[in-house]
């Protein structure tokens, strides 16, 4: 039998974690990051692969850096055949990954060359990309740059976010693990090594990443905040404060053709007097410019190319909330304009 030490932080891990406890294999430690603030509250609390470890019956470690002289000792001590990595959030050293003879294996969230480096999941939505996957590799001192044991694709739906997307990869990496791990052991695997020339790199999100560029087209800014739910959110600038945006919907329509609605009792003050004609004047509209608000679902907002319907939002210091329920209890009118980064 395998004596395997698994190293995870977030829940991306946790399926692996399941998946190798239920398979009988023996764990000899679970190693995750120091337990550190996290929410709201910031509250010192441990990471989900703690959680599952500590139910599990598991030794956890904790190392606040993995070259410590001490704890790749320890690790040494631990025997392990094998080192498998899932999400754990450092860098490991040539002295840990020539510690297992059987290896150190990750299971990265992309389908490898593509997409190495820490936000594989966020920026392949932010990009648009038709498919991605899971890929299991060998590891090595570059940074996701090792031989490939196995891959399975998994295609990304138009609606998807992030959060749906994380779910689904790590049940597909736990899974494809477990099938591979068998034939690894057996030495029934030639490693592949990986094309150089396709590679890419999946920078780790920025705060910057988050603000709305409403100069960007409606299917860039769709991405966007698909690419940043449930977490950490993106958001755009209301009248001087930060509104977050969690759900929208692109619509196809141009500007110059969208008709200029306000609320029912509105358009009734107008009747009946010499305006009421609804000759309205047209203001040209401007990339952050509300368009039209749409009853029951929320509100349409230009964009640099095309426009989107915004369907739920969170004030700051605020829950989630329909854009109907933002549109009532904040005002918002057709010609509002949303602060738009990187656009005069």
């Amino acid at each position: 039998m395998m004596r395997i030490v698994f190293m995870g932080t977030p829940e991306f891990a946790v399926p692996v974690l399941e998946n190798l406890k239920q398979s009988g294999i023996e764990l000899a430690a679970v190693v995750t990051q120091p337990d550190r603030p996290r929410g709201r509250g910031r509250k010192v609390s441990f990471s989900p692969v703690k959680e599952k470890a500590v139910e599990l019956g598991l030794e956890v470690l904790q190392p606040l850096r993995v070259r410590e002289e001490a704890f790749i000792q320890q690790l040494q001590g631990l025997q392990p055949d094998l080192i498998i990595v899932a999400a754990f959030g450092q860098i490991l050293p040539e002295k840990i990954l020539r510690i297992p003879p059987l290896g150190c294996l990750n299971v990265h969230a992309s389908l490898l060359p593509r997409y190495r480096g820490a936000a594989p999941i966020q920026r392949v939505l932010m990009n648009g990309e038709k498919k991605t996957g899971v890929t299991i590799m060998l590891m090595e001192k570059g940074l996701d740059t090792g031989d490939m044991l196995a891959q399975a694709e998994v295609t990304i739906m138009a609606e998807m976010n992030f959060g749906q997307l994380h779910d689904r990869l790590a049940l597909v990496g736990a899974e494809l693990l477990m099938k591979t791990l068998p034939a690894w052991q057996e030495g029934k695997i030639t490693p592949v090594a990986q094309v150089e020339k396709d590679s890419s790199y999946a920078s780790p999100l920025r705060r910057e990443d988050e603000l709305i560029c409403w100069a960007n087209s409606a299917q860039m800014i769709y991405n966007q905040i698909r690419s940043l739910a449930p977490w950490p959110g993106a958001y755009t600038v209301f009248q001087g404060k930060p509104l977050k945006i969690w759900e929208s919907e692109l619509v196809h329509m141009k500007a110059e053709e969208v008709e200029e609605t306000e609320k029912a009792e509105k358009a009734e003050q107008v009747q009946g007097t010499e305006q009421g004609k609804r000759t309205e004047k047209k203001e040209q509209a401007v990339p952050g410019m509300v368009l039209c608000l749409v009853k029951g679902q929320g509100f349409v907002v230009q964009t640099g190319v095309g426009s989107l319907l915004i369907k739920q939002v969170q004030p700051v210091g605020k829950k989630i909330i329909p854009a109907q329920s933002f549109i009532n209890g904040y005002r918002l009118e057709v010609g509002n304009v949303f602060d738009n980064a990187g656009n005069e």
